[in-house]
């Protein structure tokens, strides 16, 4: 920036000298900024000037600007720490979320397999119940079949019998000793079974 400005200064004063108002006062009328004759008031009101203006800006405005300044850095120094704060609120809260959320899996597995072990408790349960359900029944049955397997043979027996002795009197054309007929299909059935 210095450098800018003494170029401007530099290009200024090179175009006040070929001004024709330079030209005019070296001819004799002209500006008087530009009477040699007025330079040293003229230098010492600038050192003047310079001073109370450099004085001003000493009391006034740098000290205004520092406070904007330094106001501006704490607000960015307050802005930083609240943003890590967040940062940290926000990491916080993402750990604990994550953590339910693997809570909340374990739990649902946990669930899972502890409904699964129920069910096939209670599905054992049953077929074991329905096992000796049917075993039950099927002594019954087997009970019963024996029961009409007796009941068949001993109707067998009388139906023999009567076959027998019918039998035996067409053939002999006399009726049949029933005691000696009994006792001969009643042995011959039990060779048989």
């Amino acid at each position: 920036m210095r450098i800018a400005n003494k170029a401007m200064v530099v290009g200024l004063l090179a175009a006040t000298l070929t001004t024709p108002a330079s030209l005019a006062m070296a001819a004799g009328g002209g500006l008087p900024q530009l009477d040699l004759s007025t330079y040293s008031s003229q230098a010492i009101w600038l050192v003047i000037s310079f001073i109370a203006l450099y004085a001003l800006m000493n009391s006034i405005a740098l000290p205004r600007i520092g406070e904007v300044l330094e106001e501006r850095q704490n607000r960015i120094d307050d802005n930083l720490s609240k943003a890590e704060n967040l940062k940290a609120q926000a990491d916080a809260a993402i750990e604990t979320y994550e953590k339910s959320l693997l809570d909340a899996r374990t739990k649902a597995f946990d669930a899972i397999r502890e409904v699964k072990d129920k069910a096939a408790t209670e599905a054992h349960d049953r077929q074991s119940k329905l096992t000796a359900e049917l075993g039950e029944k099927i002594k019954q049955a087997e009970s019963e079949i024996s029961k009409a397997k007796i009941e068949a043979l001993s109707g067998i027996e009388a139906v023999a019998i009567d076959v027998a002795s019918a039998a035996i009197a067409k053939l002999i054309n006399e009726p049949a000793n029933e005691n000696s007929v009994s006792s001969a299909v009643s042995s011959a059935l039990k060779n048989r079974t």
